[in-house]
């Protein structure tokens, strides 16, 4: 299968920590690290391992022309900018920003569902790390109320995090119903500055009415962990779910790979490393449409 051609939007913390783990992919071949900074860290670095690089953003993207799938990581003011350019240009757009411009992806959830959208949205580092485990509570029964909250270190929460507080949560909450099943939620996110820095922490709450298969509900919550586990090889269950009377609770703690960022910053890891699994999800779809094509 032919590698897919995409380029990184943004080369802040995220987008350099992408790129290192693009590098690992067999289906997918990085032509562009764009950024606005010249003295950008992550374009140094992706000059130094040959990588093309342009300071002009999404002009630069645009006038390379490489790439069919561009993932943005630069901030969602900034993509409900370059959506639409996106789109018009005929480029598969993956954001990794809170814009919230396309559907919202949980891959191990409806990843295939949006494999063919000309826009997805990964949501947000608690939506990826979380959603999934309301989605397998609501597979073994009806969940009128979820609440999520993930802790991340203060050092890992750069200024794009900061700034987007407000749509972390709305978005987050949002796909909690929209993705994960529950009928109500709450999502919250904390940035606690402990030195050393804490490994992210996430605490699913999910209300269920009783009575409930709690055996059932255990088994569905591992074997979605281990899904996850799969392209994020830090996701952890330190809390396997138990019920306490109306509802289920279960912890998770996310370690970062430690390609770019620091370990502890897992929240960062785990929409890096979602990003690829879904553009590798586009490169088999499109792969799939040329075979056919072909005949």
């Amino acid at each position: 299968m032919a590698k897919l051609s995409v380029a990184i939007l943004g080369s802040g913390n995220i987008g350099t920590d992408l790129m290192y783990k693009l590098r690992r992919s067999e289906m997918l071949e990085l032509v562009l690290v764009a950024g606005i900074d010249p003295a950008s860290d992550g374009l140094a670095r992706a000059r130094g391992l040959g990588y093309e690089t342009c300071t002009d953003g999404i002009e630069g993207v645009l006038s390379n022309g490489k790439a069919k799938l561009v993932f943005d990581a630069t901030s969602a003011r900034a993509h409900l900018a370059h959506a639409p350019r996106l789109k018009a240009a005929g480029m598969i757009a993956v954001d990794l920003t809170p814009a919230a411009v396309g559907p919202g992806v949980i891959p191990v959830v409806n990843g295939k569902q949006h494999s063919t959208e000309p826009n997805v949205n990964l949501v947000s580092c608690g939506a990826q790390a979380t959603v999934p485990i309301v989605a397998a509570i609501a597979k073994v029964c009806p969940v009128p109320y979820a609440e999520t909250v993930s802790t991340i270190a203060s050092l890992s929460a750069g200024p794009g995090t900061r700034h987007n507080i407000d749509e972390f949560t709305r978005t987050t909450a949002r796909s909690v119903r929209e993705v994960g099943g529950a009928k109500t939620s709450k999502s919250i996110i904390v940035l606690n500055p402990a030195d050393p820095p804490i490994i992210m922490r996430n605490t699913v709450y999910a209300m269920v009415d009783l009575p409930v298969d709690e055996k059932a509900i255990h088994a569905s919550v591992m074997a979605m962990a281990a899904k996850i586990k799969s392209y994020v090889p830090g996701y952890t269950v330190t809390v396997e779910p138990f019920l306490d009377g109306d509802h289920i609770t279960t912890c998770i703690e996310v370690t970062g790979r430690g390609d770019y960022l620091a370990k502890y910053a897992g929240n960062l890891d785990i929409i890096t490393s979602a990003a690829v699994h879904v553009a590798e999800r586009y490169a088999e779809t499109l792969s799939k449409e040329r075979i056919a094509i072909n005949g």
